[in-house]
């Protein structure tokens, strides 16, 4: 089983950047698809992103398309969610998760794992 803690998040002006971490305990991400969603209050959770962590092949919601960057670090059991060109709207709580193999996976339920959230709050 794999434990996943998300970090990173801040309050940040409309066109800055942050970037979230997701680190794995109990197991490496070794055979894992790794996936990074959002909540707002009152909204359905909604994919962001996704890596194969053994081909780092990924995918993005068109919504952050061209702004978003996802990436992984071996060393570190490590996947990063790098925002740039940050909106009002991408006000939310992130959220990491996981599953063995395959992808990508754009739905919740697909996943097996998560992480407890970091909130990301986005100035106009």
């Amino acid at each position: 089983q794999v434990q996943l803690v998300e970090s990173g998040g801040g309050l940040v002006q409309a066109g800055g950047s942050l970037t979230l971490s997701c680190a794995a305990s109990g197991r490496t991400f070794s055979g894992y698809a790794v996936g990074w969603f959002r909540q707002a209050p009152g909204k359905e959770r909604e994919f962001v992103s996704y890596i194969n962590w053994n081909y780092g092949n990924s995918y993005y919601a068109d919504s952050v398309k061209d702004r978003f960057t996802i990436s992984r670090d071996n060393a570190k059991n490590t996947v990063y969610l790098q925002m740039n060109g940050l909106k009002p709207e991408d006000t939310a709580g992130y959220y990491c998760a996981a599953r063995i193999g395959g992808g990508p996976f754009v739905r919740p339920y697909f996943y097996d794992y998560w992480g407890r959230g970091t909130q990301v709050t986005v100035s106009s």
